[in-house]
């Protein structure tokens, strides 16, 4: 059986507060959020992907506060594409997981859902760190358009706007 290799995120440097945020949020997974499910919905649309998730990346596991066509309600932070998107302000875009040294051998490539294609934008709270990802990704390798992304992006804001009411509610 072949040794399959891929890495693990590094943790942001502002870790620890990024974790305080999230448990201070006290996030229901269990409770479908409307809204989410249609900013989701809308993101597997725009893309023509199977899969859209708005993911919260916790100290161990990355969970699904909203999710389209993944039965799945959490993954290990060790395997999430998600993890690798905290880092930056842009969207992360993998245009074939089979290419990328990064996520090549990841149990989520070689096996189900078998990724292929990832576009992440981060959810970035008003002078927060950030908490998780609105993702989309296909079985295919694909490239994404500079519309897809800005979208992409739009909608990553209005998750993080739905997030942030729910913060202060």
């Amino acid at each position: 059986m072949p040794l399959h290799r891929f890495e693990t995120a590094e943790h942001p440097v502002d870790e620890a507060a990024r974790l305080e945020i999230i448990k201070a949020c006290g996030f229901n997974y269990a409770v479908p959020s409307p809204a989410l499910d249609a900013i989701v919905a809308e993101a597997s649309a725009l893309f023509s992907a199977p899969i859209a998730l708005i993911s919260i990346v916790e100290e161990q596991v990355q969970r699904f506060l909203a999710r389209v066509g993944l039965d799945a309600s959490h993954t290990g932070r060790d395997v999430a594409f998600c993890a690798h998107a905290l880092h930056a302000t842009v969207p992360l875009i993998v245009p074939d997981a089979t290419l990328d040294r990064r996520f090549a051998g990841n149990p989520l490539v070689v096996g189900p859902p078998h990724i292929r294609f990832y576009a992440g934008a981060p959810l970035i709270p008003r002078g927060g760190p950030a908490l998780g990802t609105l993702c989309v990704i296909d079985t295919k390798p694909r490239e994404a358009t500079p519309e897809q992304l800005s979208a992409l992006v739009r909608l990553a804001g209005k998750a993080v706007e739905h997030i942030e009411k729910d913060m202060t509610s």
